[in-house]
């Protein structure tokens, strides 16, 4: 086997000795074992939102189980099939083998990535904030821009996609807009995202076509779960309704159903305007409780205090990401110096790229600190 297939082999096998590990991989049947006698219990749909938690556990489970097992079993395949193509001298098996470990090398480290998001909310539900920063219709433009980006990257992971709030520019674009994405570790995916992302391009709202740069902030908060306790004392909040302002036509609200919610003791202000007032109730609720979740979140991990901090105001000095349209095409993260060229592909949501990046960063980087600690 060639030096460079046998390094692509021990990739592989790292990203498994990983994978085995975030699994527990030996007693991984008999936790399979215990979700289906708990499936099988008849009073299981007597409380439908535990049912319905026990059946995602289960789930990620057999997909993590079936994940390591197609890994493991996919390389061993192509080790064998490289031997037997060298013993015959078949240059065509070799070379196909070859070419699916370097896939599969992909794939692995992938799904490696992903095993990594174990930290106390990533496999929740999120919020996700777009907020138009300096730069007026530019900025509310950009903000749209990035609106639509998000959402284009959630629906190609598969997730649900619910538009909580949005506030329409006075020229183009959205003033905010707040989405609820639900789908397994969406927290984790996307809680790097938030921070002062910056568009430099030539603006089409400028007759001079001179060039300009703006700015929006993302901020992300997990959904939080039932079995999570958050208290907010009912004295501590101030309930307002108002009617929803809209770009006009059948959907602009006709009554005060829109509202907002105002959390004194932090100055947190949270809105929900899609839906009936009883809903939208609810949703600004639990938006504030993501958001108090979020900062006692912010207090034990240094890392996502780094990333929340870089979400100040949404101008020079605090942005996270730029993305250059012109003179040239490029995407860098400036947290990670991640960078490609691929401004369209990035801008209709392939951002897997981006936050592996960081994802592998911050997970480093918490394995620093646990060292130091130890």
């Amino acid at each position: 086997m060639r030096a460079e297939v046998q390094s692509t082999v021990d990739k592989i096998g790292k990203s498994l000795e990983l994978l085995a590990q975030r699994l527990n991989v030996e007693t991984a049947p008999y936790r399979l074992e215990e979700f289906n006698a708990r499936v099988e219990d008849p009073t299981l749909w007597d409380d439908p939102e535990a049912a319905q938690k026990l059946m995602r556990d289960r789930q990620n489970l057999v997909d993590a189980m079936a994940t390591y097992e197609g890994i493991k079993t996919e390389l061993q395949d192509n080790i064998d099939l490289i031997e037997l193509g060298e013993m015959e001298e078949d240059g065509e098996v070799v070379a196909e083998a070859e070419s699916a470990l370097s896939k599969l090398e992909e794939t692995a480290a992938k799904k490696e990535l992903e095993a990594l998001l174990d930290g106390e909310a990533d496999a929740n539900d999120t919020f996700l904030e777009i907020n138009s920063g300096a730069g007026g219709t530019e900025s509310c433009d950009w903000a749209s821009m990035l609106a639509r980006m998000y959402v284009r990257w959630a629906e190609k992971k598969g997730y649900t996609v619910e538009l909580q709030s949005e506030s329409a520019g006075e020229e183009a674009g959205i003033k905010s807009a707040a989405y609820k994405i639900s789908g397994h570790n969406a927290y984790g995916w996307l809680k790097s995202e938030s921070g002062v992302h910056r568009l430099v391009r030539i603006s089409p709202f400028d007759s001079a076509a001179k060039r300009h740069t703006s700015f929006t902030s993302v901020k992300v908060y997990p959904v939080v779960d039932d079995n999570i306790e958050i208290e907010v004392n009912p004295s501590d909040i101030r309930i307002d309704t108002y009617r929803s302002s809209g770009a006009g036509g059948q959907h602009v609200n006709t009554t005060d159903s829109a509202v907002r919610i105002t959390h004194h003791p932090t100055g947190i202000v949270v809105t929900s305007s899609e839906k009936s007032q009883h809903q939208n109730r609810d949703i600004a609720m639990k938006a504030l409780k993501s958001r108090l979740y979020q900062m006692e979140l912010d207090k034990r991990s240094a890392l996502v205090n780094e990333v929340h901090e870089n979400a100040g105001d949404a101008g020079w000095g605090n942005q996270i990401r730029s993305y250059v349209l012109q003179p040239y095409q490029m995407v860098k993260d400036l947290r990670t110096s991640y960078e490609t060229s691929d401004t369209k592909g990035v801008l209709d949501g392939d951002l897997d790229g981006l936050m592996g990046a960081t994802l592998a960063l911050a997970v480093s980087g918490k394995s620093r600190a646990e060292a130091q600690g130890e």
